[in-house]
C-alpha cells in the first residue's frame, strides 16, 4: 500500500514538473516573440522621425531609414548631408573600435609586439562576446592585433592595443575621452575600449561621423575595414593560426556588397541594436554614413540607400575656380603690378583643392561667405567659410604664397643683418652661419610636420621665421627697405624676386580702434563733468540773484571756474 502511494506520488510530482517546465518555456517564448515584435515595430516607428535635413528650405529631401539616428557627412568639408537624429546619445557597440584603431596608429608601429594578457583576454564573455580566440600570453604585431580588431571585432585585441599603448585599460580609455574631445565630439563617454555593452558607455550618431572622418582619413584603417578575411600565421609566439571572419555584408562578395564603399565597422549588442559606420567615394565626393539602434538587415540597406541619395543629390565644387569675390587670380586686392617690390605675382592665394558641397541643382553663385582670421593654421591667411541657404557646405584656406614668407617682429635684429650680408655679398660671415639661410634642396622642399590630430596645411616656406627664404634662383635676398627699393645678389644691378613683409593690417586697426574708443570715452566723461559743473554754479548764481533782488551783485565772485 505505501508502495503504490509513492509511485503515484512520484508521478503526480513529474506532472507537475513537466507542467512547470513547458508553462516557462512557454513563457519564454513568448517573451523573446514579443520582444521581436516590438523591435521590428520600433523600427518601423523610426521611419516616421523627423528628418532634420528635410527642414531645410530648397535642401533634397531624404530617404526615411528605420535607424533611430543616421548621418550622412562629405569627409573631406564636413558638409552634412542628412540628419535624422544625429545628437541622441546611444550605444555604438563595435563601433567603438574606429576610435581605439586610430589612437593605436597615432600611437604605434605597425611591427610593434601586442602581449595579450589575462585582463586583456579574461575580462570578456568567450561565449557571447566576439573574439578571434587568441591565448593568455600569446603576442602578435600591431598590425595584425588591427586586423583581429576591424575584420573579426575581436574585444580582446581593443583591450591588448589599450594596455599596449596606455599601460592600462583604464588609462587607455581616459585617452580616448580625451580624443573624442579633442576632435570635436560633445555626447559621447567612453567606458571600454571595444564597445562591450555599458550603460555609461554612450556616443551619438554624429559624434561618430567626425571620429569616422579621421578613421577614414588613414589608408590603412580603409583596407582594414574593407577587408573580409584575414589569416594572422602560426608563430613562436602564437600556438595556432588564427583566421578572423567580418560579418559585415557591404564588403566584397557579401550579399549587400557596396560597389563605392571604401572601409566599414559594424557593432551589435542586444541593447545598442545594430549600428554600422562606412565610407564610400565617388564622383569626388567622400561620404561618411552612420546609422544607429537599427534592425538586421536594415542598417545595411539603409546605408545603401543614404549613400545613393548623396551621390544622386550632391555636387562637389571647386571653391578657387568659381569665388570670385575676393578677386585672388585678378589684378585686385591679392595681386600688384607696379608696386614697391617689384613683383607682380599675387601675394596671396587660395588653396585650388577647397570645394564645397552643393545640391546637383544649386550653381556657386548661391552661395554666401565669410572671412575668419581667427581659426587658421601655419601658412594661411585667413579661412573662407561658405554656406548655402544658411548651411555650412565647405571652407577655403586662403594661402600665402610660396615665395612670400611672414615676418616676426619679435626676432633677432642680428638675423637681418646676416640676410642683408648673403644679399650684398653672397657670402655668409663665419660668426653669423646660425643666422643664414639653407641653401640646400632637401632645405628648399622641408616643412613643419603636422602635429597629432591636425591635418596638414601647405607651408610658405620657413613661414614665421626672421630669415628670408631662399628667391627662386638659389640666391638668398634681404627684406625690402623701408624706402621701398629692393637688394638682391644679381650682378647685373637688376632686382630679383623679393620677399614681402605681410602685415597684419587688420589686427593692427582694431588696436588703434580701441585706443581711439577708450579716448572718445574719457573725453565724454570729462565733458559731462564740466557741465555738470557749470549747471551748479548757474543755478547758485540764480538762486542768490532771487533771494537777493534789491542787492547789487558781484558777479566776479562766479567766475567759472572752467
Amino acid at each position: 500500500m505505501n508502495l503504490k502511494f509513492f509511485r503515484k506520488r512520484r508521478i503526480f510530482s513529474f506532472f507537475i514538473a513537466a507542467g512547470l517546465g513547458l508553462h516557462l518555456m512557454g513563457g519564454a517564448f513568448l517573451t523573446v516573440h514579443a520582444e521581436v515584435i516590438d523591435y521590428q515595430a520600433r523600427a518601423e516607428a523610426n521611419k516616421l522621425m523627423t528628418i532634420e535635413s528635410n527642414q531645410i528650405d530648397g535642401w533634397p529631401q531624404g530617404p526615411a531609414v528605420s535607424a533611430r539616428s543616421a548621418i550622412l557627412m562629405e569627409a573631406n568639408t564636413g558638409t552634412i548631408l542628412y540628419a535624422k537624429n544625429i545628437h541622441e546619445q546611444l550605444y555604438p557597440a563595435s563601433t567603438t573600435k574606429i576610435l581605439t584603431a586610430w589612437i593605436a596608429r597615432q600611437s604605434s608601429s605597425l611591427d610593434e609586439t601586442v602581449e595579450y594578457s589575462s585582463e586583456a583576454v579574461n575580462s570578456i564573455n568567450w561565449r557571447e562576446d566576439s573574439n578571434i580566440g587568441i591565448k593568455v600570453g600569446e603576442s602578435i604585431s600591431m598590425e595584425q592585433s588591427l586586423y583581429g580588431l576591424l575584420v573579426g571585432s575581436g574585444n580582446e585585441c581593443g583591450n591588448a592595443i589599450g594596455e599596449h599603448i596606455s599601460g592600462s585599460i583604464d588609462a587607455f580609455v581616459d585617452l580616448m575621452n580625451r580624443t573624442a574631445e579633442q576632435l570635436g565630439c560633445t555626447d559621447s563617454h567612453f567606458v571600454t575600449t571595444n564597445g562591450i555593452h555599458d550603460d555609461e558607455h554612450y556616443t551619438s550618431a554624429h559624434d561618430m561621423a567626425l571620429i569616422a572622418q579621421k578613421f577614414f582619413s588613414d589608408e590603412l584603417l580603409c583596407k582594414m575595414s574593407s577587408t573580409a578575411s584575414y589569416v594572422i600565421p602560426e608563430s613562436p609566439t602564437l600556438s595556432r593560426e588564427l583566421i578572423p571572419n567580418s560579418k559585415n555584408n557591404l564588403l566584397p562578395g557579401k550579399k549587400y556588397a557596396y560597389e563605392y564603399l571604401v572601409g566599414s565597422k559594424t557593432g551589435y549588442t542586444s541593447k545598442a541594436r545594430q549600428n554600422l559606420v562606412s565610407c564610400a567615394q565617388k564622383d569626388g565626393l567622400k561620404l561618411i554614413c552612420v546609422v544607429m539602434e537599427d534592425e538586421s538587415p536594415m542598417q545595411f540597406t539603409d546605408t545603401i540607400d543614404l549613400f545613393n541619395y548623396g551621390f544622386s543629390n550632391f555636387q562637389a565644387v571647386n571653391a578657387s575656380e568659381n569665388d570670385t569675390t575676393y578677386s585672388i587670380q585678378g589684378n585686385g586686392f591679392f595681386m600688384t603690378e607696379n608696386d614697391i617690390f617689384g613683383d607682380s605675382e599675387p601675394i596671396l592665394s587660395l588653396d585650388g583643392s577647397s570645394y564645397v558641397v552643393l545640391p546637383s541643382d544649386a550653381s556657386f553663385a548661391d552661395v554666401t561667405s565669410e572671412l575668419d582670421y581667427e581659426n587658421v593654421a601655419d601658412g594661411q591667411a585667413a579661412l573662407i567659410r561658405y554656406s548655402w541657404n544658411d548651411q555650412p557646405v565647405g571652407t577655403a584656406a586662403v594661402l600665402f604664397s610660396d615665395h612670400i614668407s611672414t615676418y616676426d617682429f619679435n626676432a633677432d635684429p642680428s638675423a637681418d643683418t646676416a640676410a642683408e650680408t648673403i644679399g650684398d655679398t653672397g657670402s655668409v660671415p663665419a660668426s653669423d652661419t646660425a643666422a643664414a639661410v639653407d641653401e640646400s634642396p632637401a632645405a628648399a622642399s622641408s616643412g613643419a610636420e603636422p602635429t597629432f590630430g591636425e591635418t596638414p596645411e601647405p607651408e610658405a616656406g620657413e613661414s614665421g621665421e626672421a630669415d628670408s627664404a631662399a628667391s627662386d634662383s638659389g640666391q638668398a635676398s634681404a627684406l625690402p627697405a623701408a624706402s621701398g627699393t629692393s637688394r638682391g645678389g644679381d650682378s647685373g644691378g637688376q632686382s630679383g624676386p623679393q620677399n614681402v613683409v605681410f602685415v597684419n593690417i587688420r589686427n593692427g586697426a582694431l588696436i588703434l580702434g580701441g585706443i581711439a574708443a577708450l579716448v572718445i570715452l574719457i573725453l565724454v566723461i570729462y565733458s559731462a563733468l564740466r557741465n555738470r559743473t557749470r549747471s551748479r554754479r548757474r543755478q547758485a548764481i540764480m538762486k542768490h540773484r532771487r533771494e537777493h533782488r534789491d542787492e547789487i551783485i558781484d558777479f566776479d565772485r562766479y567766475i567759472d571756474p572752467f
